[in-house]
């Protein structure tokens, strides 16, 4: 039965991360798969979670299913932490949330609830953008179309291209956009920007979908989230789909959740009635660990007041790392400028290293680096700082 299935083709950035772990260099360098890493390359367990846990632990929790949307105190937070405590769209219980086995699972449930209430909408995603964002909404039988975003030439967003190809998307299309921390250029609109943007979609009646994965590593957890506020302000039906991996250091709980705004209380309860209807089918219902560790921390005043400052520290870690990449980088002599490392935002980098030059840095240098360029810089580490730079050089000479 099984004995004509081809092998399929390794995940580009798993895959990767595969690749790296049979390299027996051990100066070997990973900078492909996006993870926290501190100053001895380790991802930490945030010591509010840590805690968090340790109540847990303690209080002897029942294991019974959750509801198929999952934890309601965890759904109630991401709420707020999303839209902000003075949201007009949660005091009018507008808003559906559902958990989600990270913002992977919540961008699936949302490509399956396309799929069966709008079986004919196009997803125009950012080009560039995440690579499993278009894989994700195919599997789903989603069709999808690309709008511009980033300019080569200044390492800057091309916001005239994403208005002019907004401005042709036809009525009924979705539009997934970044909420910040743009993967892979770390790129971001600015305010004026983001409203510009909103007042389109309004006007054009095109759905706003939000993959916010990287709240709090930006410039803070508030403004990070003025961007979708803005969307939120202006679109009356919105979709955001949000992830604890990064700013709680939970990657390998899968904590996520996907919210729908919508115009009224009834028609949330018609909307959370498809998606809970699409995860039924899907995983039936979330997980409990990870959800109840986020809702403990973001319900205790101290815990939160812990994991705010945490964030902070990962922030300006992954800030210093850029500045220190940019510095080296420009101390070898090198004539490329990569001052512009220094002015995006988030995990990533969008390195304008070339398809060739990433295959000479894994083969002779064991440094591994997606294939489109893209650097994760919150892998990175002082330490081996200057063998990466070092070898960059080496491929750019």
């Amino acid at each position: 039965m099984f004995e004509d299935v081809p092998l399929a083709p390794s995940d580009p950035i798993l895959g990767l991360t595969e690749a790296f772990k049979k390299d027996p260099n051990p100066a070997k360098i990973n900078l492909g798969v996006g993870v926290f890493t501190d100053s001895n390359g380790k991802t930490p367990l945030l010591n509010c979670a840590r805690e968090a846990e340790k109540r847990l632990a303690g209080s002897a929790v029942s294991r019974v299913y959750l509801p198929i949307e999952g934890d309601p105190i965890y759904r109630a937070q991401m709420q707020s932490l999303i839209l902000g405590a003075d949201s007009e769209a949660l005091f009018t219980k507008r808003v559906f949330t559902a958990c989600a086995p990270g913002g992977t699972g919540a961008l699936r449930v949302v490509a399956d609830f396309l799929k069966q209430n709008f079986p004919s909408i196009k997803v125009w995603i950012s080009n560039p953008t995440w690579p499993n964002h278009t894989q994700i909404f195919d599997a789903a039988g989603v069709r999808t179309e690309r709008y511009a975003w980033f300019d080569p030439i200044g390492n800057c967003l091309d916001f005239g291209g994403l208005v002019s190809t907004l401005e042709k998307v036809p009525s009924g299309n979705a539009v997934l956009l970044h909420g910040c921390c743009h993967n892979p250029t770390g790129i971001d609109p600015t305010l004026e920007q983001w409203t510009q943007i909103a007042e389109i979609l309004a006007a054009r009646n095109i759905l706003p979908i939000v993959d916010f994965a990287y709240q709090g590593f930006g410039t803070g957890i508030e403004e990070d989230a003025a961007g979708l506020r803005v969307l939120a302000s202006r679109c009356r039906n919105m979709i955001v789909c949000s992830s604890c991996s990064k700013n709680f250091s939970l990657y390998a709980d899968r904590v996520g959740a996907v919210s729908f705004l919508c115009d009224d209380e009834s028609m949330a309860q018609r909307i959370g009635s498809q998606v809970k209807r699409v995860i039924r089918a899907n995983y039936s219902n979330p997980p409990q660990h990870g959800f109840s560790v986020v809702a403990s921390i973001m319900g205790d005043k101290d815990l939160r007041t812990m994991w705010v400052d945490e964030v902070r520290l990962m922030r300006e870690r992954i800030n210093g790392l850029r500045a220190l990449f940019a510095d080296t980088l420009a101390g070898k002599g090198i004539k490329q400028d990569f001052g512009f490392i220094k002015r995006q935002l988030g995990m990533f980098s969008f390195s304008g290293l070339s398809k060739e030059q990433v295959d000479e840095l894994r083969e002779k240098h064991s440094i591994y680096i997606v294939a489109s360029g893209r650097v994760s810089v919150a892998g990175m580490n002082e330490k081996t700082m200057d063998r990466l730079c070092d070898a960059i050089a080496s491929v750019l000479r």
